[in-house]
Order: C-alpha cells, then structure tokens, then sequence
C-alpha cells in the first residue's frame, strides 16, 4: 500500500454552519454546526483515507485551538505528528446563507512562525515513510520563501515524489525550486504566477506548457471551478469539463481534486484516468455540507458516470 505524508504548515479549525439569513450588525443563530480538522494538508489525508490510503498528517499546531485540533484529528482516525508551536491555532468559519445559497468564509492569516520550525519540519521529514508528500496550504508569516522548494529537494533526494498545491509565494517559490512531481493551481493562482490574465483555453495550455517546460513541476493541474480542469505535462494539455452536480458547498473542492488524483495514481491508474478521479472528488465535495469534503462512494458515482458520457 502506497503511504501518502502531508504537509500543513497553517492548519485550522474548520467550523461551518447555516442561517436562515444573513443581516449585519444582528446576532446571526445558526443551525448544522461543525467542526472539522481542516488546512490543506490535512484535508487530502481525510479524502486520502477515505478512499481507503494510508496517510500521515505533519503539522503545526499551538494554544487551546491546537489541543482541540488534535483532538477533532484523533475523532476522523488521521494519522498525526504534531509540530508545537508558540502561537494560536487559526480556526476558519464558512456560513451558508439559505435565503441567498451564497456561502460566507472567513478566514484567519494564522500565527507567525519562526524559522526554526522549517528545520524542525525538514528533520522529521527526512527519516518520515511515504512514497507521496503533499505539501497544500498557504506557507504562514515568518517562514522563509523557499520553504517548499527545500521540501521537493528533500523529498526527491530521497526518491519521492512531491505535490505542492500552494499560492502566492508558496507557490511560485516552491516551483522556482523544480523537483515538484505534480503541481495543482486554481487559474487565479496561475493567473497570479504568471501576472497574466490568461482568458482562453489557449493561453492557459500555453502557460502551463512554460511551467512544465522550464523544468519547474513534471505535471501542471490547473483547476477552472465549475468549468473543469487542466491537465498539462511533456505529453500535451488535456481539458475536461467538470462533473456537474448542484453545489451545497465549495469547501474542500481543491484538496479532494488532489487527494483523488494521489489515490489514482498510487492505485496504479494511469494519469490521465487519475485526473478524471480526480475531477470526479472536485465535484463530490461540493456535494457535502459545510466542511464535510468528498466521500468516496460520490467519488466513484461521479466517476462513473463522467467515464460514460466520454
């Protein structure tokens, strides 16, 4: 079985709800409440697991917010190592309104991380067993740029393979350095990256063929939301439309993509079949209220029924 590490350097504590309405300044009564172990990292373990792998959550935690995080983890059967940290866990919020269906998320920048930590996080790593490491989120204040990069160097030192689903600095940062197997931006993260708006399908291909083609990531996933997904590498750029399903909520959406695609891959599937999976996991997670993410038996529905009317 095919061992999957992730890596969460800004985790949270996903709390999600519904109102009838939403008002300023009123005191908002909600119902459905959640709360979930969630950041980039840990929420492709969830979907990982749930698809039957094996994953190990590294991640760094502090305060009473990160004892509760530990504890929300240790209630959804994920594997942890816990890196302790000074400062306060964030906790992230997504309310749904039911008048309107619009869905509110709020989220916190997280604490200040000294650069100690990205030593300690690159030592654990260095004796760690997986085959996969994905390393999802956004890197917090503090950390140094190339943080990401020097994990893909470790990770491919060592003979793995390395997922980065970031943004901003994280993102083109960890690229700059290559050794990255798969890379997994939205299209406003590519459009960030690139510092064009990339309106056609043409220009987006285009920009991912630069990307793979400068040697910085062996595969590009860009994902386009409601219209599907790219996939670019040496071989081409292949373009699929999104599975469609009603939307109850968008949290999630973008790590059950690369926890699918993972899982395919790890599964013996061929690329391309892996990408499909993993469009299949973008559209189940949408499926779920709140922060619940992608359950398998949606992922392999949807699937299904993409693969039948291909």
């Amino acid at each position: 079985m095919t061992n999957l590490a992730t890596l969460t350097m800004n985790p949270t504590i996903d709390v999600s709800f519904e109102v009838d309405r939403m008002f300023p300044t009123h005191k908002n009564r909600g119902r459905d409440e959640r709360h979930d172990p969630g950041g980039g990292g840990i929420n492709v373990a969830r979907v990982f697991a749930r698809l039957g792998g094996n994953a190990r959550c590294f991640y760094l935690a502090g305060g009473a917010a990160g004892a509760a995080l530990d504890v929300l983890m240790d209630r959804h059967g994920l594997v942890r190592c816990r890196i302790d940290i000074d400062g306060e866990t964030r906790v992230a919020m997504a309310v749904l309104d039911r008048e309107t269906g619009l869905q509110y998320r709020l989220v916190a920048d997280g604490p200040e991380i000294g650069p100690e930590k990205a030593e300690e996080c690159l030592a654990l790593l260095e004796t760690a067993d997986f085959d996969y490491l994905v390393a999802s989120g956004t890197l917090p204040r503090g950390l140094p740029d190339d943080f990401y990069a020097r994990v893909a160097a470790l990770a491919t030192k060592r003979g793995k393979r390395m997922v980065l689903d970031s943004s901003g600095r994280g993102l083109a940062h960890g690229l700059a350095g290559g050794n990255i197997f798969l890379a997994k931006p939205s299209l406003e993260e590519l459009r960030a990256l690139c510092g064009r708006r990339l309106e056609t399908d043409e220009e987006i291909a285009e920009a991912g063929r630069e990307i793979v083609g400068q040697g910085k990531c062996e595969h590009l996933a860009v994902t386009l939301g409601s219209d599907g997904a790219f996939l670019i590498n040496a071989q081409g750029a292949l373009r699929l439309p999104a599975v469609p399903v009603e939307s109850v909520s968008a949290v999630g959406s973008g790590d059950s993509f690369v926890a699918a695609m993972i899982f395919g891959l790890a599964s013996g599937r061929e690329i391309e079949d892996a990408f499909r999976l993993a469009l299949a996991a973008g559209a189940a997670a949408v499926l779920t209220p709140g922060t619940d993410l992608a359950r398998a038996d949606d992922i392999y529905r949807l699937y299904a029924a993409a693969k039948a009317q291909a």
